[in-house]
């Protein structure tokens, strides 16, 4: 029998026609392009304390691929393991990463972050990068993620992660939100497509839920509480943030 604390499981949230058309995310929120960009750079222009002909990369949450690809671009000695454990995301990253694929410079694994991140060896990973995934994750899971990165990484080791982080303020977030639901049926009304309004509106209300929202300052508490050090917000554009951390060496 399954005893699993439902908050500590990992869920399929993108599957349909949310999944096969989820380049639709560059129409609904333009920041999440840039913040991928910022990912990527961050990495980019991060050198770790200690020794390293190349870096070991593990992304949570390939998608179609749009982060990855800015990590692959970030810098030539990169070699990248993404997972994910939505089929239809694996499918167009697949087909939008050919080159690196086959340049080996890439492996794409089709599975849940915490199961994939927990038979990982200890300290074997230069940095872990994420993008619009881990505010999709319930509390619990989220917080057990948190604790596998800390354990994977190396001493020293960098984790980084471009993602929607609620405002602190109840009532600023709360307009925020009411200014993207506007916002999307804006969008989905002027392109005749009522049946992705209602699935991005749905996802909305999943990531709004108490089981899954993500406040910046609570989260970057959970981190520290995790046992990341120097843990900072670079960026923020509403609920798009850019945030990193380190393992103590």
């Amino acid at each position: 029998m399954n005893t699993m604390n439902p908050k500590h499981a990992a869920e399929l949230l993108f599957e349909g026609p949310l999944a096969e058309e989820y380049g639709m995310l560059a129409v609904i929120c333009p920041p999440a392009a840039e913040i991928s960009r910022r990912v990527g750079e961050y990495v980019g222009g991060w050198a770790p304390p200690y020794p390293a002909a190349s870096l070991n990369l593990l992304e949570i949450g390939s998608g179609t691929g749009i982060t990855t690809a800015c990590l692959l671009a970030s810098r030539q000695d990169t070699l990248i393991e993404s997972v994910d454990n939505a089929p239809a995301m694996q499918t167009q990253a697949r087909h939008n990463l050919t080159a690196a694929l086959a340049a080996k410079r890439l492996r794409l694994i089709e599975r849940d972050a915490l199961s994939h991140l927990r038979e990982m060896p200890d300290a074997s990973i230069d940095v872990v990068a994420s993008a619009y995934t881990l505010h999709n994750f319930l509390h619990g899971y989220r917080q057990n993620v948190l604790k596998e990165i800390l354990r994977v990484l190396k001493p020293g080791g960098l984790f980084v992660n471009g993602d929607r982080y609620a405002l602190d303020d109840a009532a600023e977030h709360l307009k925020s939100t009411q200014e993207e639901v506007r916002h999307y049926f804006r969008v989905f009304t002027e392109l005749k497509r009522p049946d992705l309004l209602e699935q991005w509106v749905i996802h909305l209300f999943s990531d709004e839920s108490e089981e899954h929202i993500m406040r910046l300052k609570p989260a970057l508490d959970m981190m520290a509480d995790t046992g990341f050090a120097n843990t900072r917000l670079h960026f923020r554009n509403g609920v798009n943030a850019l945030v990193s951390a380190v393992k103590p060496a």
